[in-house]
């Protein structure tokens, strides 16, 4: 998945840090990327490379935060949306850089996002509405007038692959642009466990109840400001799917001999499904 990007090191440890010239820097546009024109090959501008670019340009102060290191090799956040214009260097979606490589920054570029997105959203107190400021012992904004103190925010949610038999529930997002065969999911509300959410989940979406929920693995998703808990749960009672049009677009029961081989290794989404199809593995997974 996202996350496996042994034998390197992410050390997301906050610390009070400046950036140096071999430092990468993540910069965003709202939902776009600042990436190096060879999309196969994810490429971050330097330090030194954007401070060239500042000057030559005579643009405005510009601030930046640390963000994480993965083994030796640092990388800030630049906290200012600003356009710009690096040789070689092109704005991508989001969602584009998903199928590039190394998956290690592909890593770095969805935590890194995850961050900005916070950062970006929280820069007046909700309490008392000052101007928040970066804490240097850890990764917090705090107001200085109220002493409110904010950190960042996950979002819990489920994905779910909901089974009967040697069958597997498909489903295709209705009005977004990722199209592929994906499993039920959604966030979890307050107040609710992961399995309520489930069984919620897969009742307003499909109309269906389950029994046996069995948890599996969890994924950081930082494109969604999520952590995802990954769990499968067998069909209790009538198989018939009244699907929710405004959610889903499809929503299909798959023979396990019929979903097609999937070697991305990106999402716990296409992990659970491939997992399914492996019919030794799951059964004793069940047991």
């Amino acid at each position: 998945m996202i996350q496996d990007i042994e034998p390197k090191i992410m050390n997301n440890q906050y610390k009070d840090a400046k950036p140096e010239a071999g430092d990468f820097i993540l910069c965003f546009y709202q939902d776009r990327i600042y990436v190096g024109e060879d999309q196969e090959n994810l490429v971050f501008p330097e330090f030194s490379q954007l401070e060239r670019e500042c000057k030559c340009n005579e643009l405005e102060t510009v601030s930046y935060c640390y963000l994480f290191s993965i083994d030796e090799q640092n990388y800030f956040l630049m906290l200012e949306e600003q356009e710009l214009h690096l040789e070689h260097f092109i704005y991508l979606k989001m969602f584009g850089i998903r199928s590039c490589a190394p998956k290690e920054q592909v890593m770095a570029a969805a935590t890194a996002y995850h961050l900005y997105v916070w950062y970006r959203d929280n820069r007046f107190c909700g309490r008392c509405a000052h101007k928040l400021e970066h804490d240097s012992k850890e990764r917090m904004l705090k107001c200085p007038a109220c002493k409110n103190m904010v950190f960042p925010k996950i979002a819990p949610a489920i994905i779910v692959g909901v089974t009967h038999k040697n069958k597997i529930l498909m489903t295709r997002y209705a009005n977004r642009e990722y199209k592929k065969y994906a499993l039920i999911a959604g966030f979890t509300e307050i107040g609710e466990t992961a399995e309520q959410t489930v069984r919620r989940e897969v009742w307003e979406e499909a109309g269906l109840h389950v029994k046996n929920i069995q948890y599996y693995k969890c994924q950081p998703w930082g494109f969604d400001s999520n952590l995802l808990l990954g769990y499968f749960a067998e069909l209790d009672g009538d198989s018939s799917i009244e699907m929710d049009e405004e959610e889903l677009s499809e929503a299909v029961w798959i023979k396990r001999e019929d979903i097609e081989k999937d070697e991305s290794h990106l999402s716990l989404t296409h992990e659970m499904i491939m997992f399914f199809k492996d019919a030794e593995a799951f059964f004793e997974f069940r047991k």
